[in-house]
């Protein structure tokens, strides 16, 4: 560790924010360990940048950002300390373990729960970042139901993007594929469903290369990849489906991890392949990815903390 400020001894110290993250600390607080929040880069994550959230329980509609600040002070209340900075260093090697933040302060952790989270993998057009919330989006399960008897987009060729177009068809009239590609990476399974739906079209050799609206999607621009002739498709909302990637550059070589660079964790378990180390959130689920699946294990994570610190750290 660098020098500089005097380091500090905790017991619980929480990285990264979001339903996880706040969640982790709510429970850690109120098991008296006097957990450490360390906010990042996006303090609340994804949700901060969603705007109407119509699945979480207890609230027929609230706005992402409402939400996390909510949680925050829920964290907060019960005596979590939630610090404005982002973590600059981890060792993991040993116990404590060893972490410098940005602003130079220093922390010598008995566990420590990453909630760092993930991020979708965006296209990179200009308007489809101002139109990220208006019908723009990088969630089907999240963002469908505002879609109802309405056409969409989706652009991918995984099985992220098939289950994504698929699960659309519960509520969009008309959903379109689009893959740059002549073929899909799905597994069969996926392919034959998808191509058994009358709802779906399939847009081949075709790349999004822009989203034209004002306050809304009202259509995208299709280019060709063999010939590079451009058309546009009438759509009322664009959904991006090229993968995730998880915000584990931190823990690279420390904890295990898969091949993607998601956080390896033990079944049914948040604990990861360091002991007093756990994993919460979407740095470590690549699957479910929803607000209340992060909830859920950062109040897993706490718990076992909890259970670990009680033990005498076995």
């Amino acid at each position: 560790m660098s020098d500089g400020a005097d380091v500090r001894a905790v017991k619980v110290l929480v990285i990264g924010s979001g339903p996880a993250g706040y969640t982790a600390a709510i429970y850690a607080a109120r098991a008296a360990l006097d957990p450490v929040l360390i906010e990042g880069l996006q303090p609340g994550g994804q949700l901060t940048i969603t705007t109407d959230v119509e699945n979480w329980p207890g609230d027929t509609s609230v706005q992402g950002p409402d939400l996390m600040i909510r949680m925050a002070e829920q964290a907060r209340h019960v005596g979590a300390e939630i610090i404005a900075d982002m973590v600059a260093e981890v060792d993991l090697s040993r116990r404590p373990f060893a972490v410098v933040c940005e602003s130079g302060a220093r922390f010598l952790a008995e566990t420590v729960i990453i909630c760092t989270g993930a991020s979708a993998r965006w296209l990179g057009l200009d308007n489809e970042t101002r139109l990220r919330g208006f019908g723009v989006s990088a969630c089907a399960t999240c963002d469908g139901f505002f879609f109802r008897g309405k056409t969409v987009a989706v652009v991918g060729g995984g099985n992220t993007a098939v289950e994504e177009a698929l699960f659309l068809t519960n509520f969009a009239s008309k959903v379109h594929l689009v893959h740059r590609r002549g073929e899909l990476r799905a597994d069969k399974t996926n392919q034959a469903r998808l191509f058994a739906n009358p709802k779906v079209e399939m847009h081949w050799h075709a790349e999004v290369a822009d989203v034209i609206g004002e306050s809304g999607v009202d259509a995208v621009v299709l280019h060709d990849t063999r010939d590079g002739s451009a058309r546009d498709l009438a759509v009322d909302g664009l959904f991006v489906a090229i993968g995730h990637v998880p915000a584990t550059g931190l823990f690279a070589g420390q904890v295990a991890m898969d091949e993607e660079g998601y956080v390896l964790k033990a079944a049914d378990s948040t604990a990861t392949s360091v002991k007093g180390v756990f994993a919460a959130g979407d740095v470590t689920d690549k699957i479910y990815r929803q607000a209340v699946t992060a909830a859920g294990m950062g109040c897993m994570a706490a718990l076992e903390a909890e259970k670990f610190l009680a033990h005498g750290g076995h």
